[in-house]
């Protein structure tokens, strides 16, 4: 086992590195740039070391200051995280080069993964059902529209070299064509540096599940089953669950069988993630492997009881996987809400700033995985998520009811969170029955602006005046609360959207 480890990440992955390094009693040894300097994940490493200045390009992503300070320390491994150069091919292979371990697969399974058009053929070549659409980079709109005729409309565009939502375009005719190939195009070149995109047939109101996979360096590879993945904001995951919410156990075996095969053909080691799309009739098709730790781990680590970063140091470490996949039990239910330093009022724009005061949800399966304490600034340079709650129930009516009781213990002071938005979301009828898809925030977040139109009196007036006497006698009649100031209760439509809710169902059970 390794008797020091470098973790070349920030924030809250940083932290639950540095917490899974002292449990296996190992010395965690931290990198930072100048806006962290105070960062919490500095404070809890045995070192850190200053490695550049506040933008990701001079501090995270400049991997030969990061290999140099593992060798300055000694450290025998570095471990990347997500995000940053934990996709990075060069980077793994550098830090082999220097003869240091890289926690997470081989730099040839990197490579041939992160390449979307390369991953595609090898799932084919595994027997694993693929969305169709092309096997290569579409260079030009004249190949595009040709394409996307033989498959039929409505087609996805998508970056050859990448993910995260860059370089994504729904195209639903063939005038779109033009205009949107040209947009995919530029934003993949800005991203990712390589201008190719390719077309998928669209599957309309999809759910995105994957699966979470782990294997040893001497052939032996698992599943940990599904994480419900389709609640996501501009193709960005905001709310995870594990097991999804159609939980079907031969579901389930069917695709678990599908990813280990996938893993197989990449001849992949160490924790990797391979993600699918699945239609309504239950069909599901290959869309990318993640090679690397997923930002939802949390849900599966609570409902398998398999803490997924320890399995990848000690994968790392050569040793060998301590569990069979016939050994592998789900327990419960788990979902994950990731909090940013975002003000949904003001569609999302980050929330930079001083955090003048923090309280923290705990009690009875609720786990908090935060980077942040109270005093700390929030830097504009990076990703905005300051945390992920996460709670674990017996079934999922459960894990939501104590997700909703975690939020409203949730209080960030200085600074606007997501948090008001989640509650929304989590007392909305339709999340609580599961009936969701990668559409689903896009409909509420609908829902909620014809509503917040309402309230603001710009819809009819006898019907807005109506809903919030209704709401007022009703609240009043169930337990002392003060809504004699209308604007009060107007000033945020997420908190307004949630006791709407909660009146909606009483109303209906009167």
């Amino acid at each position: 086992m390794f008797r020091k480890i470098l973790i070349a990440n920030r924030g809250e992955i940083a932290v639950r590195l540095i917490r899974a390094c002292r449990d296996l009693g190992i010395s965690p040894v931290a990198v930072y740039s100048e806006a962290d300097r105070e960062a919490l994940h500095v404070r809890l490493a045995d070192e850190a070391f200053f490695i550049g200045e506040s933008p990701a390009a001079q501090s995270y992503l400049a991997g030969e200051k990061i290999i140099e300070v593992a060798r300055k320390t000694a450290a025998e491994a570095i471990h990347p995280g997500y995000g940053f150069l934990s996709e990075r091919e060069w980077f793994a292979r550098a830090v082999e080069d220097a003869g240091i371990t890289f926690i997470g697969p081989s730099p040839g399974s990197i490579a041939l993964m992160g390449d979307k058009t390369n991953a595609r053929i090898a799932a084919e070549k595994a027997g694993a059902p693929i969305v169709p659409g092309t096997m290569q980079g579409v260079m030009n709109v004249g190949e595009a529209q040709k394409i996307a005729a033989e498959i039929s409309y409505p087609v996805m565009l998508k970056a050859s070299a990448g993910g995260g939502g860059k370089g994504m375009r729904i195209v639903r005719s063939a005038e779109e064509m033009s205009a949107a190939f040209s947009m995919a195009s530029a934003e993949a070149q800005a991203a990712f540096g390589d201008p190719s995109v390719y077309i998928e047939k669209l599957i309309e109101h999809p759910r995105h599940i994957e699966i979470q996979v782990l294997a040893d360096k001497h052939g032996n590879i698992i599943h940990l089953g599904e994480r419900e993945c389709s609640l996501q904001r501009r193709h960005q995951k905001v709310i995870e669950e594990c097991p999804a919410s159609f939980n079907d156990s031969q579901l389930r075996e069917r695709m678990g069988a599908a990813a280990i095969k996938i893993a197989q053909a990449a001849n992949y080691y160490n924790a990797g993630t391979v993600e699918f799309l699945v239609d309504s009739q239950r069909n599901f098709y290959f869309l990318e492997m993640n090679t690397r730790l997923q930002v939802e781990h949390p849900v599966t680590e609570l409902v398998t009881g398999i803490d997924l970063v320890r399995e990848q140091i000690r994968i790392a470490a050569g040793e060998i996987l301590p569990i069979k996949q016939e050994e592998i039990r789900w327990e419960g239910s788990a979902i994950e809400c990731r909090i940013y330093a975002e003000d949904p009022d003001r569609n999302f724009l980050p929330s930079p700033g001083k955090i003048t005061r923090l309280r923290t949800p705990s009690g009875p399966g609720v786990r908090d995985d935060s980077g942040v304490y109270e005093g700390w600034e929030v830097p504009i340079f990076y990703d905005p998520m300051i945390s992920k709650l996460v709670t674990w129930g017996a079934n999922r009516v459960e894990a939501v009811a104590r997700m909703i009781r975690a939020l409203s213990e949730y209080y960030v002071g200085g600074i606007r969170t997501t948090v008001p938005f989640f509650q929304a979301v989590l007392g909305d009828e339709e999340f609580q029955r599961g009936e969701i898809d990668t559409g689903y925030i896009t409909r509420f977040l609908e829902r909620q602006k014809a509503m917040s139109e309402l309230l603001d009196g710009k819809a009819d007036a006898e019907i807005a005046a109506a809903i919030v006497a209704a709401m007022d006698f009703i609240q009043q009649s169930r337990r002392p609360i003060d809504v004699t100031n209308v604007q009060a209760e107007r000033a945020s439509r997420w908190k307004m959207a949630g006791r709407l809710s909660a009146m909606n169902k009483t109303y209906r059970q009167d």
